[in-house]
């Protein structure tokens, strides 16, 4: 309670206006239950998005102070819409930062944004309070993480032997390295379907996605490849 108080007290001074990327609509919608009481939290909500293409016109119709950014998202992932909204958060005027929110804690998911601009991760168990707090922390330019994750960003970029780019991994989506990482470990499409809030239609296409990025005939050359880079 003490906590809650406190972030509404300093609510009457500050405002931060918030886009919300995330493909589940309940989820965004609870999120804006949550933090989006503006006259209490100083969050104005102004606008959402479900996949890369409406975040990335929607960030920059309303160039929002912050954005917090699902990792996995149709049409190319979290990356995806940093790579393509670089230009709005090196705008040394009004620049629009990021904060990943995602269900997701892996390593890659991590590093992944990180390195395409993000100012933050933060894992979907994180509480309102603390959700509006890390907002107001990236916009004054902090770098937030959940407590686990910030060992994951602190080994990558301290590592003066880090490994290389994976190429072939560059090349796929968020979404169809998740698929991956489950094919490997021998899920079928419907568990896997059923895991991922997707259609089996849906696992169908990513796995043929990957199969052809990476230039591989079946599964068990998949299971392969994913086992060879230690993703299983």
């Amino acid at each position: 309670m003490t906590e809650q108080h406190s972030t509404t007290e300093s609510a009457g001074e500050r405002h931060v206006r918030v886009v919300l990327v995330d493909d589940h609509r309940m989820f965004r919608t609870g999120v804006q239950a949550e933090i989006g009481q503006t006259a209490t939290t100083g969050v104005e909500v102004v606008g959402e998005a479900a996949d890369v293409d409406q975040a990335v016109t929607v960030i920059t119709a309303t160039r929002p102070e912050v954005v917090l950014l699902d990792v996995h998202l149709p049409g190319g992932g979290g990356v995806e819409v940093l790579r393509r909204c670089a230009p709005l958060m090196a705008d040394p005027e009004r620049p629009v930062r990021f904060l990943a929110l995602s269900v997701s804690d892996a390593a890659e998911d991590v590093i992944g944004v990180i390195r395409g601009g993000a100012r933050g991760y933060v894992t979907k168990t994180i509480t309102g309070a603390d959700l509006i707090d890390s907002v107001f922390r990236v916009q004054d330019g902090d770098a937030v993480f959940s407590p686990r994750l910030a060992g994951f960003v602190l080994d990558a970029f301290a590592s003066t032997d880090a490994p290389p780019v994976d190429e072939d991994m560059d090349r796929l989506t968020q979404r169809e390295r998740e698929v991956l990482r489950l094919i490997a470990r021998g899920y079928a499409y419907k568990e896997i379907a059923k895991q991922l809030f997707i259609s089996v239609k849906t696992v169908e296409s990513h796995v043929s996605a990957v199969l052809r990025k990476l230039q591989l005939s079946n599964r068990h050359e998949l299971t392969r490849w994913a086992t060879a880079r230690r993703l299983v």
